[in-house]
């Protein structure tokens, strides 16, 4: 018997290059890789590793993100908003209606949880 309920995350074998949907890079030369290591049957929630490169992204958002951060730093700013620094060991949730930049300091490596709105 399999237990299914229980899904550990090993190595990240593999990952997507490229930017994201919504993700414009907006200074220097910032990459990113999207490893995605679990979604649900229902395809409603997904869930791995993201590592980015210094630089800027501007950020449009249509799904909620939890994030544990793992390494690096990032300054977050919602536009018309004040900026929050984020680094190892935070958590925290952007909402879906999210907009502003990611100002990536250090490399990034994080952990992540989208529901799919």
């Amino acid at each position: 018997m399999t237990n299914n309920t229980i899904v550990k995350f090993g190595a990240v074998g593999h990952a997507e290059a490229g930017d994201l949907p919504g993700w414009i890079a907006v200074e220097g030369r910032p990459t990113m890789q999207t490893a995605v290591q679990h979604t649900t049957a229902d395809g409603k929630v997904m869930s791995g590793t993201w590592r980015a490169t210094p630089g800027t992204y501007h950020a449009t958002y249509s799904d909620y993100e939890f994030v544990h951060m793992i390494a690096g730093r990032i300054v977050i700013t919602p536009d018309g908003g004040a900026p929050v620094e984020v680094g190892p060991g935070d958590a925290f949730v952007v909402e879906a209606d999210f907009k502003g930049t990611w100002q990536i300091l250090e490399p990034v490596t994080k952990h992540f949880v989208v529901v799919v709105g």
